[in-house]
């Protein structure tokens, strides 16, 4: 069951908490976590741990290097992860794609372009098959940005589910 309370959004590598995508989900779920991160990867998921502690029932959103990041959390931690929700995930970045983690049953939705050039499909669809047993990934006419597809998506259908 969703717990809001543990539900977090972790954006993209050049953006911030204040993206059209977080102010989408943060409408419909007014206590939605929203940080800021900055840095590395590494410096990035050290930002995070704290936030996350050692609390379960997670629900992670997260966009392009967000994504990833979510990615390795559930990877590292699958106990603590209810579900994550995956929008163009950076899984074709070297961190994850050269070093894959071990598949996990963290339920898992990837949300992804077909005309994203930032993050291919064609390359990022079979990494996220061989780490996430239990994958649900949807390909929709958008780009990496997925702003056309993230007004269209049904949030409650995607988290609460």
């Amino acid at each position: 069951m969703l717990d809001e309370r543990h539900l977090i959004y972790l954006h993209g590598l050049e953006s911030n908490s204040q993206t059209y995508k977080a102010a989408l989900v943060r409408a419909r779920y007014p206590d939605l976590l929203v940080p800021d991160f900055t840095g590395s990867l590494d410096e990035r998921m050290r930002q995070l741990y704290p936030i996350l502690g050692s609390a379960s029932n997670w629900t992670l959103i997260g966009s392009s290097f967000g994504g990833l990041m979510a990615a390795l959390f559930s990877t590292r931690h699958p106990a603590q992860v209810r579900r994550q929700v995956l929008l163009a995930p950076a899984l074709v970045l070297p961190e994850f794609a050269e070093n894959l983690p071990a598949p996990i049953d963290v339920p898992t939705i990837i949300i992804h372009g077909k005309q994203d050039a930032v993050v291919p499909v064609a390359v990022n669809k079979p990494l996220a098959e061989k780490v996430f047993r239990n994958l649900d990934y949807r390909i929709v006419d958008d780009d990496h940005r997925l702003h056309k597809a993230a007004e269209q998506l049904d949030w409650k259908e995607l988290i609460s589910s």
